[in-house]
């Protein structure tokens, strides 16, 4: 049985949701429920849910930030997003940071949310098929065997962080144009090749549309494990990592040209000023205009 956390704070609708659905049929168990996001937070820390059915507007922490934290913390429970009309926004960060489906409270029903879970069920059942279709008992399973496979392959796809050739290679051009242009990542992740293909198309395109999903279509690998080998490598969501990325290149802009915030941020990939502004502040402590004036003054 795959376990299901109930996050909503309407109690109508939470129960509504709970009682509508033959869970067990589905192969999903009801293991809790809570009512903000900080209540579900700790109770996924406690035990890790598989599935997360999480409201975007509560108080206290919203849907988006629930989310948004348990990928920071390595968690890789599923997200179906619970939402109203007008929040499209949030349900477009919400898929940013990985969340699988969204449902519209207003027009929800029966099927659509059975229809849903099928899905999400379908899709923990590929993430629990390990490499060469061998059933692996945790993702950190997966890494390790997948990582095995990487090193049987010749020595120009993966190069050992111990080796003579890594050390000549990490003198020489491996990623450095990459790494002084963006966040700090370890040697690991530069010697990973899937990992150092995703930080070089980053590097190359942050100003288009990336996701965890098209990130994994590109290297050809699952959507969870694209997450958790990246956050193994280097200590970062992948989102996250972009958004360093994109508020580096951005901070640029802001010293070097007098273009305006809103088109500073479409410039960098955030189509949305306000989450551009949110980012910024969150990364910096400063707001973009905060920042392009202290930057003046300070020269």
């Amino acid at each position: 049985m795959w376990k299901v956390l109930l996050v909503e704070d309407e109690v109508f609708v939470r129960e509504s949701v709970r009682e509508i659905i033959a869970w067990e049929e589905l192969g999903f168990t009801v293991m809790g429920e809570a009512g903000n996001g900080s209540e579900a937070l700790v109770m996924i820390r406690r035990d890790p849910p598989d599935l997360v059915l999480a409201d975007i507007v509560m108080p206290e922490m919203d849907g988006v930030e629930l989310l948004r934290r348990t990928r920071e913390e390595g968690y890789r429970s599923r997200f179906i997003m619970l939402t109203c009309i007008g929040e499209f926004e949030y349900v477009r960060q919400a898929m940013e940071y990985g969340a699988s489906n969204y449902i519209l409270k207003l027009s929800m029903s029966v099927n659509s949310l059975r229809d849903t879970l099928r899905k999400v069920s379908a899709e923990l059942a590929r993430d629990r098929t390990g490499v060469g279709g061998q059933t692996a008992g945790s993702p950190t399973d997966r890494l390790v065997a997948e990582e095995q496979q990487l090193r049987q392959l010749p020595s120009s796809i993966w190069i050992s962080e111990d080796s003579p050739e890594y050390r000549a290679y990490e003198g020489g051009n491996r990623a450095a144009d990459v790494q002084s242009r963006g966040p700090k990542v370890g040697e690991a992740a530069i010697s990973h090749p899937e990992v150092y293909k995703i930080i070089q198309y980053i590097s190359e395109n942050y100003s288009q549309d990336i996701t965890v999903k098209s990130m994994a279509q590109y290297v050809m690998m699952g959507e969870n494990y694209v997450s958790a080998l990246f956050k193994k490598k280097t200590g970062l969501t992948l989102i996250h990592y972009l958004h360093e990325i994109r508020v580096e290149k951005a901070k640029e802009y802001l010293i070097h040209t007098e273009l305006p915030v809103h088109e500073i941020g479409h410039r960098v990939g955030f189509v949305n000023d306000n989450y551009f502004i949110k980012i910024f502040k969150r990364l910096t402590q400063q707001t973009p205009s905060k920042y392009r004036q202290w930057n003046k003054t300070a020269r």
